[in-house]
């Protein structure tokens, strides 16, 4: 353990014994520092100051998912979609290097991988997502060092875009896409694009198939205009009826196989299916079919009282898994929590998001959401009817709109 980390968290065990004392600042620890949990933890210092909010992630730097598919083909470097945790910490924010092993919310206490024990009045748990390993058969982490996913950023994005880079001219690309709910559903077509776009420029005689085991995907009526404006034959998509579920991997050998037979590719790109982080599930807060129920208006799970689930792993109804609604859910979750400290009501609330998908380096779409609670489930709200859209400008708009929720999520 570093020097600072140990002070900080003896200070914090100094200060924060199990049972809080008449007149101590109120307890949140929040477990997962990606986009929701580090809004979340800001948001909770804005709004209060005194609460003293504690942040546990095992990883001193975050690498963003959001334009790390600009990372594989050259357009980004993944120092520039590197975060550290001091906007956090300047912000007041404690921050944990550590794991949690286990949440015990009857007796409010997080228990780290290391044997500390943290004391909470309100617990956010954001941990992301997990893979499912062994679909297609044959996947797992050994195969995802050949067939790379990354589907979380970091070296999973380094190792694919290696394979691109190293590819023969020639060599087809494969997209695995998985059924079921999964983070940011665009980004294996974004990715698609950008891929297909530097095939064009640098190897000009490959192309992109995408096995989908899906039949539909967001916004595919523009994204099929844009692959026929600018890429022609170089992308096909293979939906599920047409045999495009991945059963099995041969990683070795780096064969898919379908319902149309076996077919080898020169770099596969295999995205597994996806659930709630572990800690999710070991805390109790999921539930039969995977994902975490919770209370649309505040976040907090249904499963286990002044537990509160967001991003990824909680069920959201018509909300996507994407960065900014994860960092909307987090406002509200931090607003309700403040609200409960103080015997107060929960706001109202009312969410937004938006997904930017580039189809180019310099072309882009955007679906944007807004969303309200209605007979306790979160439904889209309509939004007035957009004008024709600027690819162009949709792509400028993509970057400041990544610096800003950066800046809002992260203090960076």
């Amino acid at each position: 353990m570093r020097r600072r980390e140990f002070l900080a968290l003896s200070a914090l065990a100094a200060a924060s014994p199990l049972a809080r004392g008449a007149g101590a600042a109120p307890r949140v620890v929040i477990v997962g520092g990606g986009f929701g949990g580090s809004a979340c933890a800001l948001e909770l210092k804005r709004l209060d100051a005194s609460i003293r909010v504690t942040l546990v992630d095992p990883d001193d730097r975050y690498v963003t998912c959001p334009l790390s598919n600009e990372a594989l083909v050259g357009r980004r470097s993944l120092a520039s979609l590197t975060i550290t945790r001091e906007g956090l910490r300047d912000a007041g924010v404690h921050y944990v290097r550590a794991s949690a092993s286990a949440i015990d919310g009857e007796r409010r206490v997080v228990r780290l991988d290391r044997g500390d024990r943290l004391a909470f009045d309100r617990c956010v748990v954001a941990p992301g997502i997990r893979f499912l390993w062994g679909t297609p058969e044959s996947y797992d982490e050994a195969a995802a060092e050949r067939m790379p996913h990354a589907w979380k950023a970091g070296a999973q994005t380094a190792r694919l875009a290696a394979l691109l880079r190293a590819m023969d001219d020639g060599g087809t690309v494969a997209i695995c896409v998985p059924a079921g709910l999964m983070r940011c559903p665009p980004g294996p077509y974004e990715r698609a694009s950008l891929i297909a776009e530097y095939l064009k420029q640098h190897k000009p005689r490959s192309k992109v198939l995408i096995f989908d085991a899906n039949n539909h995907f967001p916004r595919q009526s523009l994204f099929a205009d844009a692959w026929n404006a600018s890429y022609r034959e170089r992308i096909e998509w293979i939906p599920s009826t047409e045999g495009g579920a991945v059963a099995a991997v041969d990683a070795r050998n780096g064969t898919l196989r379908t319902a149309r037979g076996t077919e080898r590719v020169a770099v596969a790109n295999v995205i597994p299916p996806q659930a709630p982080g572990a800690i999710a599930v070991a805390a109790g807060l999921a539930s039969g079919h995977g994902w975490c129920p919770v209370n649309p208006a505040t976040f907090e799970s249904t499963n286990v009282a002044r537990v509160h689930v967001i991003g990824d792993a909680c069920i959201a109804d018509a909300m996507p898994k994407s960065a900014s609604a994860a960092a909307s859910q987090a406002r509200q979750c931090a607003a309700a929590i403040v609200a409960s400290l103080a015997g107060r009501e929960a706001p109202v609330p009312a969410y937004d998001s938006v997904c930017y998908s580039l189809t180019a380096h310099d072309r882009a779409l955007a679906i944007r959401g807004s969303f309200r609670v209605e007979d306790g489930r979160i439904l889209e709200a309509d939004l007035p009817a957009e004008p024709g859209t600027d690819a162009a400008a949709e792509a400028a708009r993509a970057g400041a709109w990544y610096r800003d929720i950066v800046a809002a999520s992260f203090g960076a």
